[in-house]
């Protein structure tokens, strides 16, 4: 099978959209697959070209046996709303020529991965054309979260978005996205039951295990001078608008006087800076920059606590890619998230659930979970149970595999 993976984010080496991009690619051509990628240089979460990749430029490379298109890209300093559209446009732009340069190749399926929507009309365009599937899978409703956290305004402007989005996805193949609550909202946007498909995130729960207290600190507490006894809360992630972060700094300094309980804070993002400032005078938060995929576990296994705030207008269209690897490293959680949603149903038991919002409830549940290192141990065993059993990398991409042979042959 020939698949053609449209997707601005691809970076195999990161975390989010990027990696389980990376991953499927590497995956799926192991499988003995040809797998070919359009992407942009990778630039997220700290919205600027990394190092050794080029925003101007075409580039071609091997990557595993995987071809990969780098396209050009402009990157705003600030990703407010009218320059965010803009740089999804020069995407969709730059990417175009690449996309018809495939049709010699003639892939069996291209697979676009949202966000961004604005590449879906080309992918669509091109399927019609050349007469191949169409599948489309969305991590997040950038249309519904973009008018749900302010982003963009006015009716018109909404009604216009939700009908284009719904026309767009009414015609794919095949639509997937990574949640129940997500694939309700698929079928409430006119796709067909027939075409619907549950592909969530996975966990690579061999590489992200539980490490013993005792080793897992072993490079970053010393380095951050925290205390062995203290308890460490852990944000690892994107800092962004979607995280409602700022939660974060208020629940820090309501539980400042406890010197038992220190917060971490790694990842960057448009919210990295006002984050800073606001704990600059807490001496429990501690900040370390985007860490190596290859240090990923030893970070996670860091923490008693994982921390994921999210701001009520998100809930439901997204489930934060992150929580997978909070889960599968044996660790209690907190989240922000209202009664009922999915994102509540899978922490429950696992961790606890505070409502959005509420500095106060967040920073008792985080003050409760320090004080009882039995509860504590009981949510994070429960949390790896279900990440091997609902989360487990191979079961899930073979799942998808079999959808994708099925959707090619019709």
């Amino acid at each position: 099978m020939k698949i053609l993976l449209y997707s601005m984010n691809f970076a195999p080496e990161l975390t989010g959209i990027g990696k389980y991009s990376g991953e499927m690619a590497r995956w799926l051509h192991a499988r003995g697959h040809e797998v070919r990628v359009i992407a942009a240089s990778p630039f997220f979460p700290q919205w600027s070209v990394y190092r050794g990749y080029s925003a101007w430029t075409y580039r071609k490379s091997d990557w595993d046996g995987v071809t990969v298109w780098r396209t050009p890209l402009w990157v705003p300093a600030r990703p407010r709303a009218l320059a965010r559209l803009g740089h999804l446009f020069s995407f969709m732009l730059s990417s175009f020529p690449v996309l018809l340069a495939q049709w010699r190749w003639k892939p069996d399926v291209v697979f676009v991965v949202e966000p961004p929507l604005f590449c879906a009309p080309s992918a669509l365009l091109f399927a019609r054309l050349r007469g191949i599937k169409s599948w489309l899978h969305i991590q997040d409703y950038e249309v519904d979260a973009a008018f749900g956290l302010g982003h963009v305004r006015g009716e018109r402007a909404q009604r216009f978005a939700r009908s284009a989005e719904r026309w767009l996805m009414s015609r794919f193949d095949r639509v997937s996205t990574i949640s129940a609550a997500m694939i309700e909202k698929a079928r409430g946007k006119g796709v067909d039951e027939s075409r619907v498909v549950l592909f969530p995130n996975w966990v690579d729960v061999k590489a992200i295990h539980p490490l013993p207290r005792t080793v897992a600190p072993y490079g970053y507490r010393p380095a951050l001078g925290i205390p062995d006894d203290a308890v460490v809360v852990l944000y690892a992630g994107s800092l962004g608008t979607k995280q409602g972060i700022e939660l974060l700094a208020e629940a820090a300094r309501l539980l400042v006087c406890s010197g038992s309980i220190h917060f971490v804070f790694a990842g960057s993002g448009p919210s990295r800076e006002s984050l800073h400032a606001a704990c600059a005078s807490l001496a429990n938060v501690h900040f370390l920059e985007l860490q190596p995929a290859e240090r990923l576990n030893e970070l996670l296994s860091m923490a008693d606590i994982h921390v994921l705030p999210q701001r009520a207008d998100a809930a439901d269209l997204v489930m934060p890619s992150k929580l997978g690897g909070m889960l599968a490293s044996g660790r209690a959680v907190v989240v922000t998230a209202h009664a009922g949603t999915e994102l509540s149903n899978v922490v429950k038991g696992r961790g606890m659930v505070v409502e959005p919002g509420d500095a106060a409830a967040l920073a008792d549940a985080i003050e409760q979970l320090a004080m009882s290192p039995e509860l504590r141990e009981q949510m994070g065993a429960a949390g790896r149970r279900f990440a091997e059993s609902a989360l487990d990398e191979d079961a899930i991409l073979q799942r998808l595999e079999q959808e994708l042979l099925r959707c090619v042959a019709g």
